[in-house]
């Protein structure tokens, strides 16, 4: 048996349980139930006053490793022990403790049988719950890990290795910003688990980790069935989960996707440039709840410089057209374009404005900043100057 399962076995005949299983035996039976752990102690019955004490029939129990019954005389021969039929408990072909039916023997017995397969049942499925969030933590440790570049244990890799999940799988990393909206502390912790059950589904191979109330993170399979990685496919995916997942909570959402690297290494690196892009993203467009790093590379990369004062001088023209552009309508005009990509048909539709009264902006806007708007070199620094006043706070 390995390190966890041993480590597991010791841990599931707890107390809480115990008291389960006598409390669901005795609904059935009209006699007292005792349970005793593996040595021999009652940690759960119907007479309270007994939890604590030893109990002389377990150890003949465990001793045997199988059933004793103890008659009026027997009894009487051993300290605190009443008559009735004890049972030895067995989970993975292990005795982790024992039950027990207060009663005569001849009138018990025939009980007995029943009710320690209903205990075992029980202390099955409690097992498999405890293996289910061992391996849910195990998950997150593996994610926290791999987010963090920190090696992977041989002991942590066997373990994912043994549950099928591939680390040698090319990903990449998605930030779920979650918002509470007001919600209360359980609230939040019911919704995180439906959205984990969501993200867990075993299609979709993904590694899940909640690093806080607000975020949760997505390491993605990052190519296709051939080895390509597709940009397309993975915006198309992002926006079906963000709407599935909207069917399922209440909380608020927003979805970042980083860029690939190949190699376990690069996922710290993936992660960052997906925190970045949210970052920038929401701030650009607050009314999106979708962005992906290799639409937003150069916002991002700016982003990354701050409050850089080199920045600010090659943008330096701006700060004249928002001098003169009081009502800001020029400034408006100017940041349109340059999230039309620079295209005037688009820009003015999206202004909802003539085309030459954006042209008439337009040359307006190169008179006040004296920049040739045909030059890319003279639009970029413009451009930069636009991104800075944003850093400053201004419109």
């Amino acid at each position: 048996m390995d390190r966890a399962s041993q480590t597991f076995t010791l841990l599931h005949m707890d107390a809480a349980l115990a008291q389960s299983i006598v409390e669901r035996s005795m609904q059935i039976i009209d006699c007292n139930v005792n349970v005793m752990d593996a040595r021999g102690i009652i940690i759960a019955s119907g007479d309270r006053s007994r939890i604590g004490t030893m109990h002389q029939g377990a150890l003949l129990v465990l001793d045997k490793q199988d059933a004793v019954e103890i008659d009026g005389e027997m009894a009487k021969r051993l300290n605190g022990v009443k008559p009735g039929v004890n049972l030895p408990l067995r989970s993975q072909n292990n005795i982790v403790g024992c039950i027990g039916l207060t009663g005569e023997p001849g009138d018990v017995s025939r009980f007995a049988e029943l009710v320690r397969l209903a205990a075992e049942t029980m202390l099955e499925q409690a097992r498999l719950m405890q293996l289910l969030a061992r391996d849910a933590r195990l998950r997150e440790t593996l994610v926290h890990s791999l987010l963090r570049g920190e090696d992977i244990t041989p002991w942590l890799r066997n373990w994912a290795e043994r549950l099928g999940l591939d680390l040698g799988m090319p990903r990449v990393v998605a930030v779920i910003e979650v918002t509470t909206r007001g919600a209360d502390a359980k609230t939040i912790v019911a919704e995180l688990e439906r959205l984990h059950g969501l993200l867990n589904l075993p299609s979709h191979r993904n590694l899940v980790a909640t690093i806080s109330l607000n975020e949760i993170v997505v390491l993605k399979p990052a190519l296709d069935g051939q080895g390509k990685w597709d940009l397309h496919v993975h915006r198309q995916r992002i926006e079906k989960l963000l709407s599935r997942m909207n069917e399922e909570t209440r909380l608020g959402l927003r979805i970042a996707l980083g860029r690939y690297f190949p190699g376990e290494q690069n996922i710290p690196r993936s992660y960052q440039l997906a925190k970045a892009t949210l970052a920038v993203g929401k701030r650009r467009w607050p009314e999106r709840a979708v962005f992906l790093y290799d639409d937003l590379r150069l916002p991002v990369m700016l982003d990354a410089l701050g409050q850089n004062w080199l920045i600010d001088d090659i943008g330096s023209p701006i700060d004249a057209l928002a001098e003169a552009d009081r009502s800001g309508q020029l400034l408006t005009t100017l940041n349109t374009w340059f999230d039309q990509n620079m295209h005037m048909g688009r820009t003015a539709e999206a202004l909802g404005i003539h085309r030459n009264t954006l042209e008439y902006r337009m040359r307006r806007i190169r008179d006040l900043t004296r920049v040739e708007m045909s030059s890319v070199e003279e639009c970029f620094g413009l451009y930069l100057g636009c991104i800075s006043r944003k850093w400053r706070g201004g419109s």
